[in-house]
Order: structure tokens, then sequence, then C-alpha cells
């Protein structure tokens, strides 16, 4: 079993884009070369195509979460809008409703634009409710959407079914606005759209020094440039001064081979769906193109001090976990089902769980962030904002409640360590005590006020 993801087969570039061989001047240097810094370097781009544009990653492009992810392009956001309304009014909470369902389709759009090929398939997304207390809370998600004007809907049991054959269903939630795509064809499509536009992408570039006005490479490279940008999620703990800005937190992934057509017929997602379950622990699924099943979750410890490493990317015992949880929730799967994929890798999680666009015009440092595993659609909008903003042309992404959201840090060792494992524990034993007594857990709530929902 291939523990690399299996979006990367065939397509890790080598050789790999040189790094920057001598001290240079530019005018817009972004940290990062996942789809938040590529999308923001478009749109640079875009806006003013005569921008000298770098792009600086530390390995190749779509190395992090960008290139591992489980393939939804959604509009989910990681706090709930009411939560927006509280803080910044029922207009900004409606604006970004829209504004992320909107990102779906330009997602979409762009891609087609610039020839990008990733299994871009717009099937919406199905979540599926076992048991009562499921369905709970299934149906108050739902009251949620309608209420802001989301076309999020409640299945019946029967409904539910014919979209996706789980044990138990009781009903499901559907939205129509989330995509499957193939992240890694997307962020290296969109990397090469960067350069086709003039912007330049250095790869093997790590960085070790990031100021206003100058970044400084691990070769001891100085690139200067009116605007350095920070778009390094999960990896923004490994930069002097950012260690308590996020926790990365790591989800794993698990990839069937691919299935018959039989087992398609008793497992559904005909219209590629992406799925998931009204649990607390989050796990999340596609249909590939070439008809695999990808199942993921989260669950995997979050590791003393914000670290950061590969090893952290195969946990055997969670892996098995996924497997066999995909198994008891798709029935009609063959009980000899092939797995030929597991990796996993690291999100970036701010201490409210709320995503972040920042640019300070006077010393030119910008960042954008935080999105808890929400970002494929969502980057590509928070890069939008954050060239609108460099650019001094601000447009709808510019006004959006995430812009010059600034979350506070997270508590220092052992109180992080501490606090991260708590939550990922009582998703644990907030699903346990559903399965018990049929009831929404009391440990939810708790857990809601945590994730802010």
């Amino acid at each position: 079993m291939s523990t690399r993801p299996l979006w990367w087969e065939g397509l890790a570039p080598s050789p790999r884009r040189p790094a920057p061989a001598a001290d240079d001047t530019c005018d817009v240097v972004v940290v990062g070369g996942g789809l938040t810094g590529l999308w923001t370097a478009w749109h640079l781009l875009r806006l003013d195509p005569s921008l000298d544009v770098r792009v600086l990653e530390a390995e190749h492009v779509g190395y992090g979460a960008s290139g591992r992810n489980g393939g939804w392009a959604s509009a989910l956001y990681p706090v709930s809008l009411d939560r927006v309304a509280r803080e910044s009014g029922a207009a900004a909470a409606r604006d970004l409703g829209a504004a992320l369902r909107g990102s779906v389709d330009d997602l979409g759009a762009i891609a087609a634009q610039e020839d990008i090929s990733c299994d871009y398939t717009k099937g919406g997304t199905v979540v599926v409710a076992r048991g009562a207390a499921q369905v709970t809370r299934g149906r108050a998600d739902v009251e949620h959407d309608v209420r802001w004007g989301l076309p999020t809907r409640w299945l019946g049991a029967g409904e539910a079914r014919e979209r996706l054959r789980a044990r138990g269903v009781d009903g499901a939630s559907y939205s129509p606005d989330c995509a499957r795509v193939q992240p890694f064809s997307l962020v290296t499509g969109l990397a090469a759209a960067v350069e086709r536009r003039g912007g330049r992408v250095h790869e093997s570039t790590r960085v070790t020094g990031l100021r206003p006005g100058s970044v400084t490479t691990a070769d001891g490279v100085v690139l200067r440039a009116r605007h350095v940008l920070r778009a390094t999620e999960a990896w923004t703990p490994t930069l002097p001064g950012h260690r308590r800005d996020v926790a990365p937190v790591y989800s794993l992934v698990v990839a069937t081979a691919p299935l018959p057509a039989d087992a398609w017929a008793q497992v559904g997602l005909a219209q590629r769906e992406t799925f998931s379950e009204h649990r607390h622990l989050v796990v999340y699924g596609q249909r590939t193109a070439d008809d695999r099943l990808v199942f993921g979750g989260r669950g995997t410890p979050y590791h003393w001090g914000s670290s950061v490493r590969p090893a952290f990317e195969d946990e055997p015992g969670v892996h098995a976990a996924l497997r066999s949880t995909l198994l008891e929730l798709l029935p009609g799967l063959p009980r000899d089902t092939a797995f030929t994929h597991a990796w996993g890798g690291a999100l970036g999680i701010a201490r409210d769980w709320h995503p972040s666009v920042r640019h300070d015009p006077t010393t030119g440092l910008g960042s954008a962030g935080g999105y808890v595993g929400d970002g494929v659609a969502l980057a590509q909008l928070a890069g939008r904002a954050l060239a609108e903003l460099v650019a001094g042309r601000p447009g709808r992404a510019a006004r959006l409640p995430f812009v010059g959201h600034r979350p506070p840090p997270w508590e220092p060792e052992p109180l992080r360590w501490l606090g991260v494992g708590a939550g990922l524990r009582l998703a644990s034993l907030a699903d346990a005590e559903e399965a018990r007594n049929g009831r929404p857990a009391r440990l939810g709530a708790l857990l809601g006020r945590l994730t802010g929902h």
C-alpha cells in the first residue's frame, strides 16, 4: 500500500522548478506554493499583469494540504454564519454565504478558462444521518442554512439512500454547493497558469526569514519586494515569530482500488456527490474520476510544539480505523475491497477557528489562511481578497468579514497540547455517547463552543 497521496501518481513535478540563484528585487513575494499562494498570485496578475510576482515553495507546489486533501471544493466555512452575524452583522454573513457559494462555481469556471484538467464535477454533497441524534443535528444544520438563504435541504431516508446506500440511514442533508476535484491536478495546473501570466514559481526554496520588504531563503538569498505575503497554512508555526498563529492538525486519507460497476450499483454516488456523516469526528469521501473511493477523517493526535513532520502522515491505527469505518458505512462494498493508498497531511486551525486575510499597506506584509480543512474553494476566495488589497483595487472579496480578522494566538505549551487533544477526544466521546443513548450528546454543546458553532 502506497503512503504517497493517490493524487500524486504520475504528477509529482520532476525536475523541480529552480530556486532563486541570487539576491533580487520584485513587486510581490508570496511564501507558500499551495492553493492560497498560487490563487493570490493568479489574481494579482489578473488585476495587474505588469507586476513581478514570485511564489516561493519549500518543497514542490501542492506539497501540503493543497495536494493531499479529500478533493472537496465546497462552500463550507469553519464557523457558522450565525456566529459571523454576531461578530460582523447579518449583512456581512449573507455576503459571505453568497461568496462561498460563488467560489465553488468560480473555481470551475477558472479551471475551464485556464484549461486545468482537475476532474471538476459539481455533484453536491450528501451528509447522511444514522440514528435519532444525528437526525436532530442534521435537521438543525439544514434550518441554519435555510435561514441564511442557502439551498441546503433535508432528504428523507429513501431519497438519502438513493444517493448513498449507507447502513442505517434515517435521512441526510444535501447541498448542491460542492464539487469533486483532483486537488493535486488543480494546484499543478494553477501553478502553470500563474507562469503563463508572467509569474515565477520557485520550488525547493525554504524561507527562513520574513520581514517587511524582504524574505531570506535557507540558501542565504534575499528577495526584496514591496509586498511580502505569507500563505503557509499548517507550516506557519515553522516560521520565526509565528509559532502560535495556527495549530497544525493532521487528517488522514485512504483510497480503494477502482471499483467495478456492480459495486457502484450497491454504493450510489451516481452524480459524483461528495459524502459525509452527521457525526462529531469529521469524515469525508468522494468517488474519483477512475471510480475509486477516497475516504478521510480527523482523529490523529496533535503533536507537541505544533510540529509538522512527514512521519506524522502515517498512522497505521488511524488508517485501519478509516478502512473499517468505510466498510461499515457502505455495506454494499465487497468485503475484500482492496485499499491501495493511505496518506495524510496537516491543516491549519486558528485559535478561534476563523479564517483570516490581512494586509498592512504600510509595511506591505500580508497573509491568508486558517481554513480548518475547508480550503479548496475558500483559498480561491481568500487569494482574490488578498490580491485586491495588495493591488489597491478592493472588490467584493476584500470586503468580506474574514478580511482584517485577527485570531488570538494559541496558548503556549503544554496548554496548547492539552486543549487541542481535548477537542479531538471530545468529538470521539460525543459520538460514543450518541451511539449509546440516541440523543444529541451533551458533550456536543461543549465541542460546539470550542469550534465556533
